[in-house]
């Protein structure tokens, strides 16, 4: 049951800094675990980790893998929103995107977050 305070996610940095995923992916998924509703917002290079295969290896010794954080979060419902001036200028496919994931800008961004919601930036 969630408690309705949203939690978001900004993650700036892709697998350049596997350190800042692993804390991003899991702040956001103990947010699902407490029943909160959660997204991830990927901007620059972190638009990558939407698509399949980018979201592994582990980012120091005794991190999780990164795989088990990413299902962790896409099986709790949590959802990955995507800059779309960031991925389009990576020429990427949106096809590619996984199921969790979906382009989403400003307008969609503050939509998602409604009436608030708490922000971490990474």
């Amino acid at each position: 049951m969630t408690d309705g305070q949203k939690v978001l996610v900004n993650l700036a940095t892709g697998l350049e800094d596997a350190e800042r995923v692993t804390i991003a992916f899991l702040v956001a998924t103990a947010a699902l675990d407490k029943g909160k509703p959660a997204a991830i917002w990927l901007t620059k290079d972190a638009v990558r980790l939407a698509l399949p295969d980018e979201a592994k290896g582990e980012a120091c010794d005794g991190c999780p893998p990164l795989e088990r954080l990413f299902g962790q979060f896409a099986d709790g419902g949590g959802e990955l929103l995507v800059c779309p001036i960031c991925f389009n200028s990576r020429k990427l496919d949106e096809s590619q995107l996984v199921g969790n994931a979906r382009i989403a800008g400003a307008s969609p961004l503050h939509d998602w977050i409604g009436e608030g919601a708490t922000v971490f930036s990474y």
